[in-house]
């Protein structure tokens, strides 16, 4: 049988990305790991990871949870960093809706 570590390293993405495509979509943890195989795949899937990410940060922001804010800012750091592709030319988490 196939593990969720095993999945996670096949999806392309770290575990905390996943955790957060699985919080913004409520999914359990294996499902997350196939969007984000999926997703992954290419820059306009990216591009919704990172914009899922951003909506988790926004959330957090919104309901007061300081702590899980700073870890998706880490999230997303990361996630820019090793998906350059996903990177906008403007920083929409720096705007409100």
């Amino acid at each position: 049988m196939i593990s969720l570590d095993d999945m996670v390293g096949m999806s392309g993405l770290s575990e905390e990305e996943i955790l957060a495509i699985a919080e913004h979509e409520h999914l359990p943890d294996s499902l997350a790991t196939n969007l984000a195989a999926y997703l992954g795949d290419g820059t306009q899937g990216l591009q919704i990871v990172r914009d899922m990410i951003i909506e988790d940060i926004r959330s957090a922001q919104a309901s007061g949870q300081a702590a899980h804010e700073r870890d998706l800012l880490h999230v997303l750091h990361h996630f820019l960093r090793e998906h350059p592709s996903a990177c906008p030319t403007v920083h929409p988490w720096s705007s409100k809706f």
